[in-house]
Formats: C-alpha cells, sequence, structure tokens
C-alpha cells in the first residue's frame, strides 16, 4: 500500500560513499524536527533521470531553502558507487541534493513506492516521487504515473506546492 499524506515515514536504513567507502545513512536523523524535500527516481544515470528529474531539484534548492526546506533528498535503488559517480558527473550535492541510495530496494517497498522491470534488470526500484515530510510525516506526495516523463514530480511543481 502505497503512503499517503499524514502518514509518518517508516524507519530505513540508507547508504552512501562515505570517506572510507560504503556507510549507513540512518533517515530518522534527517526528517525528525525538520522539513524535508524527498523525491524518488528509477536509477542513476537513466535517461529522464538525468536529463529532467534531479536537475529540477538542482536548479530548486535554493528556492526550496528560502521557503524553509532544511534538505532535498534524492533516492534511487542502485548501490552506493553508482549514485556516488552521478553525484560527482552531475554537481548534484555541490548544488544542495543529498545523494542516497536504498540497495534492494527495501525503503521504497515500504512506503509502496517500488516497481519491478526484469527484462531491463529493474527490480524493486522506485517509482518516480516527490514529497515534503515535515517532521517525519508526509504531507505532501506527487507520484508519476506515465513512464518516461517527469512532471508532477518535478522540483518545480513541488516548490509550487508550498
Amino acid at each position: 500500500m502505497t503512503i499517503k499524506p499524514g502518514e509518518k515515514l517508516p524507519a530505513a536504513t540508507l547508504m552512501k560513499v562515505g570517506s572510507e567507502g560504503p556507510e549507513p545513512v540512518d533517515l530518522a536523523p534527517l526528517v525528525e524536527g525538520r522539513k524535508v524535500v524527498m523525491f524518488g527516481l528509477p536509477g542513476a544515470f537513466t535517461r529522464t533521470c538525468s536529463s529532467a528529474h534531479l536537475p529540477s531539484f538542482m536548479r530548486t534548492a535554493n528556492a526550496f531553502k528560502e521557503k524553509g526546506v532544511d534538505e532535498i533528498i534524492c533516492i534511487s535503488v542502485n548501490d552506493p558507487f553508482v549514485m556516488d559517480a552521478w553525484d560527482k558527473s552531475t554537481g548534484a550535492s555541490d548544488a544542495g541534493v543529498t545523494m542516497l541510495v536504498d540497495p534492494a530496494g527495501e525503503f521504497v517497498k515500504s512506503i509502496g513506492l517500488d516497481f519491478s522491470v526484469p527484462a531491463i534488470g529493474f527490480i524493486n526500484r522506485a517509482r518516480r516521487f516527490a514529497a515534503v515530510i515535515d517532521d517525519g510525516t508526509v504531507t505532501t506526495l506527487n507520484v508519476e504515473e506515465a513512464k518516461g516523463v517527469c512532471e508532477i514530480s518535478a522540483g518545480e511543481t513541488l516548490l509550487a506546492t508550498l
């Protein structure tokens, strides 16, 4: 079942590449007592994710901060090394986007925003979504229904809800 506005995010451990390699990131401290924008996408280096979704949040990062957002988090079901390489190639962190991975898709499954297309190697990937989370509770959730587009889940669209 898909998480809905008014519901709390479940506990989750995500990952990133730290100074000594892959390291766990507890989601709870990132969202508790804070206003966070979180967006999920099918995969690093994929077409729409690279050309539209991630860039939309890089463009709007400062505007979100002006609206009181403490952090913007991008989540993808990839390994931490791929996400780190994508971050470095796009400059996402420098633009104000925190890049985290859900290696086995456990978090996206727990919030009901997963999908699989085994024929192309997508197993338990994140559906394209964007959310505002206030103190761990989802207040806005925009989920893209059409494949290969980034409209309702774009940074500009979510920014307009604040």
